[in-house]
């Protein structure tokens, strides 16, 4: 299961972060989110754990901890969103769709 970590530490390094979780079970992988343009981080991580169960329990054994001052906030990582889905039903836009008004019809009202 991914789990989201999020008010973490600036200070934070991936090797410290996945020692917080070993306590909680097996950790597949730490990834701690940094800006593409500084490489600081933005003050958030996904980890990954190898089970469910010891997901679980890290999340309640974790979320509302405080380390170096911030207390962190853990829950499930949600799924990733596809970059041009920005929500809502906008149709097809290449037919035009129905956008109210005068029913269509043109310039003249046909």
């Amino acid at each position: 299961m991914n789990i989201y970590v999020g008010n973490l530490p600036y200070s934070m390094t991936e090797e410290i972060l996945e020692e917080l979780f070993k306590a909680y079970g097996e950790v597949a992988a730490v990834r701690i989110i940094k800006d593409k343009f500084t490489g600081n981080s933005k003050g958030f991580a996904f980890v990954e754990m190898g089970s469910e169960d010891s997901a679980t329990e890290a999340i309640n054994g974790l979320n509302g901890k405080e380390v170096e001052g911030r207390t962190l906030r853990i829950n499930k990582a949600l799924p990733p969103q596809q970059k041009n889905d920005r929500g809502g039903d906008r149709g097809d836009r290449r037919g035009g769709g129905d956008r109210g008004g005068n029913g269509g019809g043109g310039r003249w009202g046909f």
